[in-house]
């Protein structure tokens, strides 16, 4: 699983490392049970909660919260009461029983509003969709995809970051401040470890090209 890593000043130093051929063997390999139920978490507080409980090795809280990880509803709406980050991918859509989510990406918009994407396996082919927290209303053409092995890593990205256009929600929202841009998303996956750093990545170098001011240039 990635995060939002380093700035762009040091991307520069390790972006030829980024191997944009990298394929996962599969999408569909036998998890350990603190993977499989993190899977299951929509909300995106609960699962950092639940990932700090494992990695802290605090297995008692881990079943507590493990018998209730779709929060109920009345619950949900006490916690999104308190702050709306509580609200962030609690509105994802269910993934099917046979579907794994695949990569996520977080924003710290005002409801913390997640996208992500699953996928199944069915009848020899691998069938993939972006979802997001508003029926759709936030993503782009094409949304889904089929293939028969796991996209490459360059492939993968090109297809979430052209289903919910990333670059775009950080122009409307940061052009010209790219620190803010930088801090304003995250980036999860457990299939594709350098998926993060590669957003951050093509965000520095839309910025480069197109913002003003970033590293003391004019584009």
């Amino acid at each position: 699983m990635s995060d939002r890593p380093e700035h762009c000043g040091e991307e520069s130093t390790v972006a030829d490392d980024i191997d944009l051929s990298f394929r996962p063997r599969t999408y569909f390999r036998p998890e350990k049970l603190e993977k499989h139920l993190l899977s299951k978490v929509k909300g995106a507080v609960l699962r950092r909660h639940l990932e700090a409980l494992f990695e802290a090795g605090r297995y008692d809280q881990v079943w507590k919260l493990a018998g209730n990880v779709e929060t109920s509803e009345a619950d949900r709406r006490v916690l999104e009461s308190i702050h709306p980050m509580f609200m962030g991918g609690n509105y994802l859509p269910d993934a099917e029983d046979n579907e794994v989510e695949i990569a996520r990406i977080c924003i710290r918009s005002t409801t913390f509003d997640v996208t992500s994407v699953y996928a199944r396996f069915e009848d020899g082919e691998i069938h993939y969709r972006v979802v997001d927290e508003y029926g759709g209303d936030t993503l782009q053409e094409p949304s889904e995809a089929t293939t028969t092995d796991p996209m490459a890593l360059g492939e993968f990205a090109q297809f979430f970051l052209t289903a919910w256009p990333l670059i775009d929600v950080l122009d409307s929202n940061f052009e010209n401040d790219l620190d803010g841009a930088l801090g304003f998303f995250s980036v999860q996956s457990d299939f594709y470890p350098d998926l993060g750093r590669l957003c951050v990545r093509r965000v520095c170098e839309h910025a480069k090209s197109r913002w003003k001011h970033v590293d003391g240039e004019e584009p």
